[in-house]
């Protein structure tokens, strides 16, 4: 059963992970029924020595499937934004702020925890005072596209980071409280609030850590224009955070035949069927292309825009 975080806060600089673990789960939700069971299934089981309890907490913007009525039916507290309002650093903003744990595990409502030492993985690195956030593995599901999950594989190695110091994920991430008040998500951003969160971490001096032991399967029902919105979105965010970087349209066609080869290479070693190519250079286009638009001169965004971004039709 999912139980409710005692009122007493534990001591942020000296986190007593071995004896009385104190932590909030944050989960964004928007119309995600045919996987939030699964996940809040998965929460309740669980296993971490040495904790007290935890408490969940939805932040839904505007389902309209169910989702929650799944969320309360478990336990959990549910808290509802706009989708007028809706950023995901607001979304994020909101959760945190009504949690009691010291530590936030935030994780999105279609990710779902591989085995039940996930989030006893995903805290064990915060044991160390100056680590300020974890982030664990991601894999794909049985649905995901094959380009996709090389992208996973990319990211989220089994076995060390080999990411940047402020790289983050939210789909999958535990965070100090003390660290989020400090300096909380950028609720201004279209995507990447957690890259942004990650530079500020580390400018401050503090360390992210990478768990790949905590591996969740991402699942992603998209179609081909809603990859591209996602990484438009994102690569909008990127110029805000990292200004200096730069994606042009040779860069993208480059990349665009750099990954299309080496997918096409990774499905032939690994018997893909031929008929699951095509999805390949579809993925491939759609992510460049949206990369490259995302990246041209900064532009704000009208509320027109951001609910095309936010809630693709």
């Amino acid at each position: 059963m999912i139980s409710q975080l005692p009122s007493q806060p534990g001591n942020a600089r000296t986190p007593p992970v071995a004896r009385s673990l104190l932590a909030s789960l944050v989960i964004r939700t928007f119309n995600e029924a045919d996987h939030l069971g699964s996940l809040l299934r998965a929460v309740s089981v669980q296993t971490i020595p040495g904790a007290t309890s935890i408490e969940v907490i939805v932040v839904d913007s505007g389902s309209t499937d169910g989702t929650q009525d799944i969320a309360s039916g478990a336990g959990a507290k549910v808290l509802t934004i706009r989708k007028e309002d809706f950023t995901f650093g607001r979304s994020l903003n909101v959760g945190c702020e009504a949690a009691r744990g010291e530590f936030l595990i935030l994780i999105s409502g279609h990710c779902i925890p591989v085995h039940e030492s996930w989030l006893e993985e995903l805290l064990a690195p915060l044991r160390d005072p100056l680590v300020a956030a974890t982030y664990g593995r991601q894999v794909g599901g049985r649905t995901t596209r094959f380009s996709e999950s090389r992208v996973f594989e990319k990211y989220y190695p089994n076995g060390p980071a080999t990411q940047s110091p402020t790289f983050c994920n939210n789909a999958n991430c535990a965070i100090r409280r003390s660290l989020w008040r400090r300096f909380r998500y950028d609720e201004t951003l279209t995507g990447l609030e957690d890259m942004d969160m990650g530079k500020k971490i580390v400018g401050a001096g503090f360390k992210i850590a990478y768990a790949p032991a905590a591996a969740v399967h991402h699942i992603h029902d998209e179609s081909w224009a809603q990859i591209k919105r996602r990484y438009e979105r994102e690569a909008i965010a990127l110029r805000h955070i990292h200004p200096e970087m730069h994606f042009h349209l040779a860069d993208a066609i480059r990349c665009l035949f750099s990954a299309v080869f080496g997918d096409l290479l990774a499905a032939i070693r690994q018997r893909i069927p031929r008929t699951k190519w095509p999805g390949i250079a579809a993925f491939r286009f759609h992510q460049f292309l949206g990369s490259w638009l995302g990246n041209r001169p900064h532009r704000e965004l009208s509320n027109k825009e951001k609910m095309r971004y936010f809630f693709p039709t």
